[in-house]
């Protein structure tokens, strides 16, 4: 089992100076390696579509702001940080459940939009999709928040790409419930504070709201919505289900994460676990042992 984080510093130093006229094929270029995260989609997927539509750097403006953000990552150690702390974190997970089935893990890590003023506000800089099992990726703007939380980004996001590997949970896109989402973020940042405390681990997102009693009611009578096509509703709220086409629910930005991190904090407090060795806990049973003890 390997994880291999990407060299995307020098590729993307490289498209941006380029012509613009020669910029799409690296990008596709520098995309290749992760085209079975796809897997799932119908047909032939445009990678450098994929990657507009994921707030990936843009090819045609702001080539001065995105190259000055790039040499602040590699300033600051961006793509060694990640390595060490993916490797780090899957000793630990081995450790708390050796018999899990790892698969060698692609990370590609992005140079978010400048000008995508979702990506930069609402989402302050950073996204991110570990639960393609064997690929990570991350797109993020060196904000120095983001900076800071590189490491605990990357964890969370290999606990998902943990939990949905094969011989762990199973993620039917057509039955999933907004519960299993809401308790994967939950897991993912437990795990990320595992490693790097609270002031790290928490998605940025989520903080505001970990102790809003509206939103976790809200939250939680929608825990049983079946159907991905939900879950940007009911997971990152109002502003993002506007963003992408999707009906608003009432509910703030980063609401399934706060949510999610109430409820597996309660769980693993009665159960006595850590976020590793709950790694495969079914989402019911933390649900129901958390709501029990909320109660």
């Amino acid at each position: 089992m390997t994880i291999t984080v990407l060299d995307t510093y020098s590729a993307m130093k490289q498209i941006l100076l380029a012509p613009a006229t020669d910029r799409v094929g690296m990008l596709t270029s520098m995309l290749e390696p992760v085209r079975d995260m796809y897997r799932y989609f119908p047909g032939d997927v445009d990678l450098v579509a994929m990657h507009g539509w994921a707030s990936g750097f843009p090819l045609d403006r702001d080539e001065r702001r995105c190259l000055d953000a790039l040499e602040t990552l590699a300033a600051a150690g961006a793509w060694e940080r990640m390595q060490r702390a993916l490797d780090d974190a899957l000793a630990l997970q081995m450790t708390a459940t050796p018999g899990i089935e790892v698969p060698d893990i692609t990370v590609l890590f992005v140079l978010g939009d400048p000008g995508d003023a979702h990506f930069m506000d609402t989402c302050l800089g950073i996204t991110g999709n570990g639960g393609i099992s064997g690929h990570i990726m991350i797109t993020l703007w060196p904000f120095p928040e983001n900076v800071a939380d590189l490491e605990a980004t990357a964890v969370h996001e290999l606990n998902h790409n943990l939990r949905y590997s094969p011989g762990g949970v199973v993620w039917n896109p057509m039955t999933v419930t907004v519960g299993e989402h809401v308790v994967s973020e939950g897991l993912a940042d437990a795990f990320a504070r595992q490693l790097y405390g609270d002031e790290l681990g928490y998605t940025r997102i989520g903080v505001p709201h970990l102790r809003d009693e509206a939103v976790f009611a809200k939250v939680v009578s929608g825990l049983g919505v079946t159907g991905m096509q939900n879950f940007t509703a009911w997971v990152h709220g109002d502003a993002s289900a506007e963003q992408f086409g999707v009906t608003p629910v009432g509910l703030p930005t980063g609401a399934g994460y706060a949510v999610g991190n109430r409820l597996v904090d309660a769980y693993l407090t009665a159960t006595g676990q850590t976020a590793a060795q709950a790694l495969h806990a079914e989402s019911s049973e933390i649900i129901a042992t958390a709501l029990q003890a909320e109660g």
